[in-house]
């Protein structure tokens, strides 16, 4: 039996490789083990991390970009936006730096998604000559930005879709199936790495929206202007989100479509509050293309009988294939809404007995 060559062989398939690995599979002593793996550092082929029986070996190519004990590893860079291809730069990122070693596969699901959905979306959509990519993995959690100076992702969707406001572009945003480019992408990439996150922020214009799944919401807040694009993601290395059940979460059981959201209302709050038709218009815009939306009250105290009117019974009667439904709502909220959704029923009440009374003749 090649010691080296199993060590070497266990290296190419996990990443990394601790003596214990080699001794149980062997059942050779420990201090036999490592003489191989002091001879495979003697020829600078792979290198030590940590410390006495809790240290691992890696390929020596990968050492430099782990910090002592604490494997932070850092990366910056600057990226010529010119036939680029998200894929193999990602690739190229764990090929010389190893910083996807020993992650568990959730986060590497996580991480490999939302990667190459918000490089993707720079690459085709920013319009930018450079793109930034920095990456962390920290002691607890796995961090990547990536920033652009082209023409901002709020704005893009202002300008295509003739939005008013870069508000009216994020409400849209946040509904899912928002795109700029319908033929080549599906508007789903922000909606989904937004949710598989532990958090993420978007920074484009004078504003910042921030998913914060920790505490289950989400803000928008005021941010120094900016030219482009930032986009930030965060996952705790130790997470048990599965980024398989969030995307079962919003997809048809049977076909496996998209076909879910949610909104939070609160983004929607202008001055007169949750008040006028117009409002609860561009909370609706858009939801049609959806087989079940759910309202999130959560924050709101209060909304007037024209808001709820409009919602639960002018928009829903016009879209009877979208079954629109609410949560978080306070007793007043809830009580306009049950009222608006009463009207719609009466309606399909009277509506059915005139359908029967014409059957009858």
């Amino acid at each position: 039996m090649d010691i080296k060559e199993l060590i070497i062989k266990r290296l190419n398939t996990a990443g990394e490789v601790r003596v214990a690995d080699i001794v149980d599979e062997t059942s050779f002593s420990r201090k036999y083990i490592h003489r191989f793996f002091d001879e495979l550092q003697k020829e600078n082929k792979i290198a030590k991390i940590g410390t006495t029986k809790a240290a691992r070996y890696v390929f020596s190519s990968h050492q430099k970009v782990f910090e002592a004990k604490k494997n932070i590893i850092k990366i910056d860079l600057l990226l010529k936006n010119r036939g680029l291809k998200e894929d193999l730069v990602e690739d190229k990122i764990k090929e010389d730096t190893g910083i996807f070693i020993g992650l568990s596969k959730e986060v590497k699901a996580a991480a490999d998604f939302a990667f190459l959905e918000i490089l993707n979306n720079a690459i085709e959509h920013s319009k930018s000559e450079n793109i930034r990519v920095t990456m962390s993995r920290m002691e607890n959690k796995l961090i990547f930005d990536i920033f652009d100076w082209g023409v901002g992702v709020f704005a893009s969707i202002r300008k295509k879709k003739g939005l008013q406001n870069d508000l009216e572009a994020i409400q849209d945003l946040l509904k899912g199936k928002e795109t700029t480019n319908p033929a080549r992408h599906t508007g789903q990439g922000i909606f989904f790495t937004a949710r598989i996150a532990d958090r993420f922020i978007l920074y484009s214009s004078k504003k910042k929206l921030i998913f914060d799944n920790n505490i289950d919401d989400v803000f928008l807040k005021d941010s120094p202007a900016r030219k482009g694009t930032r986009a930030h993601f965060e996952v705790a290395l130790d997470t048990k989100k599965k980024s398989e059940e969030i995307f079962r979460r919003y997809s048809d059981p049977d076909s496996y479509e998209f076909s879910k959201t949610e909104v939070m209302i609160h983004l929607y709050k202008m001055d007169i509050g949750y008040i006028s038709r117009s409002q609860a218009r561009r909370v609706t815009a858009g939801l049609e293309k959806f087989k079940s939306v759910v309202l999130d009250f959560s924050r709101v105290d209060t909304i007037g009988q024209g808001f709820a009117d409009e919602v639960f019974r002018v928009w829903q009667k016009r879209n009877p294939k979208t079954r629109i439904s609410y949560k978080n709502a306070d007793e007043n909220v809830q009580f306009m809404i049950e009222r608006a959704k009463s009207d719609l029923k009466n309606h399909f009440d009277r509506h059915q007995k005139k359908q029967n009374k014409d059957i009858d003749k």
